[in-house]
């Protein structure tokens, strides 16, 4: 845990991150900290040591990550963990059997299974919602749950959810509001400054940047919070390594210089799929048509370099759209430099059962791309060919029809 002692400086966030924790080592006189792995430190007494003794409790390098992540967030300190998931998991701890959790309809897939399994089990009660409905803020009321899950943009729609009227129901209720950042980081959205209680990360995506460690932070806007979750996470041994906390701390030094070459690339490709005939549908809340458009005006500085959208033929569609990509990687995971496509249907979101899955509205035919910070051009001729191969297959979904339109999306690659 690393809890902000020292008053918040007036100096910008973007400054805090490129220069935290320089200077820091005084025998060698290092710019950039190094990086503690010691397992262990030295007690000067028997029950007697200093500010560490064990780095499964407390780390310096862990520490200094968490107060990074918690002066960008805007909270009071914050906890890094082993991985996202594990910040999920360290968060719900603050239920008890009986408590009602809701929880958004189409959350990450990893979070759907984690909050069923445990609601299975007995551990909480968890129901899930479409927080997008303003019907959905009276049921809250009605239903009155310990904790309120907010995920906005949405994984994998980029469906908006009215942080402010949800942290005012919470606040109503007594709940506690959580709000997973993941998606767009605070460099566009803060969510504690519109009264959530709690923000949770996979800091394996944006933060970091790179896809190369994986990890999660707990962000707490009290200490009271603070105190909890850093009792759970020491107990549940689900701290971060010091040395991926140093990667970490490393992404985030150029994070705002990422963000917005990720988001320029994200609109210029928003606007070729929505121009595109074999699209059916894009989910960008840029979109003047998105349903979340006008909130997300409100609660973000950004857009976000998410983009989803549906194929006009399906599962054959799809096939024909990856098979052949050059700069879209076929993989999970979001927010490093490189681009992304994901099918959720059998990747993100294959843990949901069907019936949950198209009750989420996702559909064999939807795909996600994470926008990398490649040359945009690159991006948009590689996605020109992917969408004539989607187009060659039309709608053809079985038997001879589908190998034709397998062999003409086949020759639209060799041209």
């Amino acid at each position: 845990m690393s809890k902000l002692n020292r008053p918040r400086s007036s100096t910008s966030p973007v400054t805090r991150a490129v220069r935290a924790g320089l200077g820091a080592d005084t025998t060698h006189r290092a710019v950039m900290p190094p990086i503690h792995l010691s397992t262990n430190f030295f007690f000067d007494a028997p029950g007697v040591c200093g500010t560490y003794d064990y780095t499964r409790t407390a780390n310096p390098t862990r520490d200094l990550a968490a107060e990074t992540i918690a002066e960008l967030e805007g909270g009071c300190g914050a906890v890094v963990t082993s991985s996202g998931m594990s910040a999920i998991a360290v968060a719900t701890r603050l239920l008890s059997a009986g408590d009602l959790l809701l929880a958004p309809r189409d959350c990450y897939g990893g979070s759907y299974r984690l909050f069923s399994a445990e609601s299975n089990r007995g551990t909480y009660r968890v129901q899930f919602i479409n927080p997008w409905d303003p019907e959905s803020l009276e049921l809250a009321r009605q239903l009155r749950p310990r904790m309120i899950w907010i995920e906005t943009p949405s994984n994998p729609h980029l469906r908006i959810t009215d942080i402010a009227a949800w942290a005012g129901v919470a606040r109503d209720i007594g709940a506690i509001c959580v709000a997973d950042n993941t998606f767009l980081s605070p460099v566009n959205q803060r969510p504690l400054e519109f009264g959530a209680d709690l923000v949770v990360h996979s800091t394996t995506k944006f933060l970091n940047g790179h896809s190369d460690v994986v990890g999660g932070t707990v962000v707490a806007a009290d200490e009271d919070l603070l105190e909890d979750i850093a009792w759970w996470t020491n107990a549940m041994g689900v701290s971060g390594a010091p040395f991926d906390s140093y990667l970490t701390l490393r992404g985030m030094r150029t994070l705002h210089a990422r963000s917005p070459v990720h988001e320029a690339n994200a609109l210029r490709i928003v606007d070729l799929l929505d121009r595109s005939d074999v699209v059916t549908r894009v989910h960008h809340p840029s979109l003047p048509n998105h349903p979340g458009h006008d909130i997300a005006r409100r609660q973000q500085t950004g857009w976000g370099s998410l983009v989803s959208f549906e194929l006009r033929g399906g599962r054959v569609a799809v096939d024909a759209f990856v098979d052949g990509i050059e700069h879209f990687a076929l993989a999970e995971s979001l927010g490093g430099v490189e681009s992304l496509v994901t099918h959720p249907w059998t990747m993100t979101h294959a843990s949901m059962d069907e019936p949950a899955r198209l009750a989420a509205g996702i559909g064999e035919g939807l795909l996600r791309l994470s926008v990398g910070i490649e040359a945009c051009e690159d991006l948009e001729a590689d996605l020109n060919r992917a969408l004539l191969r989607a187009e060659a297959v039309g709608g053809a979904t079985d038997g001879a029809a589908a190998r034709t339109a397998r062999e003409a999306a086949a020759a639209v690659t060799a041209q």
